[in-house]
């Protein structure tokens, strides 16, 4: 299992620059965000990725595998989990504290 990387970055995220990466390959059971545009899921069976408003306030996530996803705070002001299936992506925005799903081409029973 690994994360690969790619270009690094540094982002200002709530007032706190964050070193980071553009994108993330992610073929671990779990993954926290850490300021990436985009997180590729893959080659694993399943994976839980947890979005991080300390360090992440915009974010694709792209699953090629069964992806839930959690938040620390309700997702669109309802859910407390997304479920993406393979081939899945969604687009999240956190503004004021609240993570809003932007755009999705893939949501299952949330």
């Amino acid at each position: 299992m690994a994360i690969y990387r790619n270009t690094p970055s540094i982002r200002i995220i709530n007032g706190h620059e964050i070193k980071t990466s553009d994108s993330v390959v992610v073929t671990n059971k779990s993954y926290t965000t850490n300021g990436e545009f985009i997180v590729v899921v893959r080659d694993v069976d399943y994976c839980e990725v947890f979005l991080d408003s300390k360090t992440t306030d915009h974010i694709v996530i792209k699953s090629l595998t069964y992806v839930l996803i959690k938040a620390d705070s309700k997702i669109d002001d309802e859910f407390d989990e997304i479920e993406i299936g393979e081939g899945a992506s969604v687009e999240f925005k956190n503004v004021g504290g609240i993570w809003y799903i932007i755009s999705s081409d893939g949501l299952k029973g949330s």
